[in-house]
C-alpha cells in the first residue's frame, strides 16, 4: 500500500517536470467540504445509535493531461478528514418544560490521498460539464474521538487521540465518481464540483468477527485550473 501511495505521489510530480511535453496540461488547486460517514453493519441494527455524517475540510493539487478532444488524466494529492458521527439525545420534564440532553461523538481522521482520475468533458464552449471516475489511495496521519454534551448550552469539545494499527487500519482503497462545471475565467478555468467517495476498505480489523464498517463521503469543492507548459 505504502508503494502505490509513494508512486502515485512521484507520478503526479514527474509529470510536470517534463510539461513541455503537453501543450494544454493544466494545474489546478481545489479547496471545499467533505461530508464523511460510513457503512453500518446490518447484523447490529437497532442496538447502536445510526451513523450520521461529519463534516470537514478537503483540499487538493493536481494536474489535468488531456489524452484526447474531451477526455484527460487527472491524478491529484489531496487533503481530506473522513469519519462519521454518533449523536444521541432525550428529553427530561422539568415541572412542564422539556429540557433536552444530549451527546454527540465524531470519528475524525486526517488523510493524505492520491485519487487518480479520469475526466471526460460533456460538452466544448466557454462553460464546461463533465464528470469524473478512477480509483482512490489514502492514509491516515492522524485521527481523533471529539465529544461534545448539550442541554441549554453545549458544552466544549473533548478529543482524544486515536492510535492507528491493530484493530484501526490507516489505510483505505475507494472509488472516486463525480459531476462538476468548468468556466472559463481569464486564463484558466474556474469549476464547481461534486464528487462521492466508496471505501472498499474496513476500517476495524476485528479477529473472526467481520466489522464491516467502511468509509463514505460527498465532498463539494471550488477551484481554479490554468495551463502550463506553453
Amino acid at each position: 500500500m505504502k508503494r502505490i501511495v509513494l508512486a502515485g505521489v512521484i507520478a503526479l510530480f514527474g509529470l510536470v517536470a517534463v510539461q513541455s511535453a503537453f501543450a494544454q496540461v493544466q494545474v489546478g488547486i481545489r479547496g471545499g467540504a467533505n461530508f464523511g460517514f460510513a457503512s453500518k453493519p446490518e447484523y447490529l441494527g437497532s442496538l447502536t445509535p445510526d451513523f450520521h455524517s461529519s463534516i470537514g475540510p478537503t483540499g487538493a493539487l493536481f494536474l489535468d493531461i488531456p489524452l484526447s478532444d474531451r477526455v484527460s488524466f487527472r491524478p491529484e494529492v489531496s487533503y481530506i478528514q473522513k469519519g462519521v458521527a454518533i449523536k444521541e439525545g432525550f428529553d427530561i420534564n422539568l415541572g412542564g418544560f422539556s429540557l433536552p440532553i444530549g451527546a454527540s461523538i465524531a470519528y475524525q481522521s486526517q488523510q493524505i490521498e492520491v485519487p487518480l482520475l479520469f475526466k471526460f468533458n460533456l460538452s466544448d464552449g466557454p462553460v464546461q460539464p463533465y464528470f469524473i471516475a478512477g480509483p482512490a489511495v489514502s492514509y491516515a496521519f492522524d485521527g481523533r474521538i471529539r465529544t461534545r454534551a448539550s442541554a441549554l448550552v453545549t458544552t466544549r469539545p473533548f478529543d482524544v487521540d486515536v492510535n492507528y494499527g491493530g484493530m484501526l487500519t490507516p489505510w483505505d482503497v475507494s472509488a472516486v465518481g463525480g459531476l462538476g462545471l468548468a468556466m472559463d475565467a481569464g486564463a484558466g478555468k474556474f469549476f464547481v464540483e461534486g464528487r462521492y467517495t466508496h471505501g472498499f476498505t474496513r476500517q476495524v480489523q476485528v479477529p473472526v468477527v467481520n466489522v464491516n464498517v467502511r468509509n463514505r463521503g460527498v465532498a463539494v469543492s471550488l477551484g481554479y485550473s490554468f495551463p502550463i507548459g506553453y
